[in-house]
């Protein structure tokens, strides 16, 4: 593993837009964490404070509410992965469909989502990335939060460099690449046919029983790029490790960290900009970027 080029004091910057506290750990924090080590900054935006995540009492001693826990969780996490900086937007976690935190006037995915949108037009021009990496169309699971945060990054993406949409303090800046974050589809295929074989319902997957495998197996989306995090893979578990109260600490407490460890230290993604050509196979998210 390399270190990335640094020209005329300008580092190559990657931003991460995601939901809730962990998903940065379980989800893509080993590219996150290969990509600070090679000297990128690498910063986050985290929409909701996750206060519709399951927790044990004990979690909550000496803090006033799950979302305190979970932010200095958060920071624990943003420490062992070396992020540069991370922003919460503070909108309330939404929950899974059809539950009444849906409904919450803060929940993020009852805000508009111009609003949304310029929100993370903002923290685009003032970071000034060169990658953007969200979720993939259907949030990895269908969360309503990670839906509804991947189509105000999408739409942001595309508006920043734009000085007609949002105006304001910032001068308009235009990120070079924008990636979703993918599940391998033929491992999760064979995950779903062998969850029966050990008593496990493939469609109640998760700690709540509200994931259905089967219907996202049938949803696929290309892989464009895969990056090879194998050499920090220990930073990316003490990351996960600081998530406690999301079950962090044996790694196995979120969806996307059974196919991480599945998937043997590579994380994979899905190029929406610029448009991939047939049959591209990227090792390396800022490749191509000009500096």
């Amino acid at each position: 593993m390399s270190t990335l080029s640094n020209i005329d004091g300008i580092r190559p910057t990657l931003l991460a837009v995601l939901a809730h506290p962990d998903d940065e750990s379980f989800g893509i924090g080993g590219t996150l964490a290969a990509y600070a080590w090679m000297g990128a900054h690498v910063h986050l935006i985290c929409a909701t404070g996750g206060e519709e995540g399951a927790a044990d009492p004990e979690f909550l001693v000496g803090y006033p509410s799950l979302a305190a826990r979970r932010e200095a969780e958060l920071a624990c996490a943003a420490q062992a992965l070396g992020l540069t900086s991370v922003t919460l937007l503070g909108y309330r976690d939404s929950g899974m469909p059809d539950t009444p935190a849906n409904h919450h006037p803060e929940a993020l995915a009852a805000q508009p989502l111009e609003q949304v949108t310029a929100r993370v037009v903002e923290d685009i021009r003032r970071l000034r990335p060169h990658v953007v990496v969200t979720f993939d169309p259907i949030g990895g699971y269908r969360h309503p939060d990670h839906i509804a945060i991947h189509q105000a990054t999408v739409a942001a993406f595309y508006a920043a460099g734009d000085p007609a949409r949002f105006p304001g303090d910032l001068p308009p800046w235009q990120p070079q690449k924008l990636y979703f974050q993918t599940i391998p589809r033929r491992l999760l295929r064979i995950f779903v046919r062998l969850m029966p074989l050990f008593g496990r319902d493939p469609r109640r997957f998760g700690r709540n029983h509200d994931v259905d495998l089967v219907s996202l197996a049938e949803v696929d989306f290309p892989v464009h790029a895969q990056v090879d995090y194998l050499p920090l893979a220990q930073a990316r578990m003490a990351a996960a490790r600081c998530h406690a109260s999301q079950g962090g600490t044996n790694f196995g407490g979120s969806f996307f960290a059974i196919f991480a460890r599945l998937f043997g230290g590579r994380d994979t993604f899905m190029r929406a900009y610029p448009e991939p050509e047939a049959n591209l196979h990227e090792t390396d998210l800022f490749a191509g970027v000009s500096i």
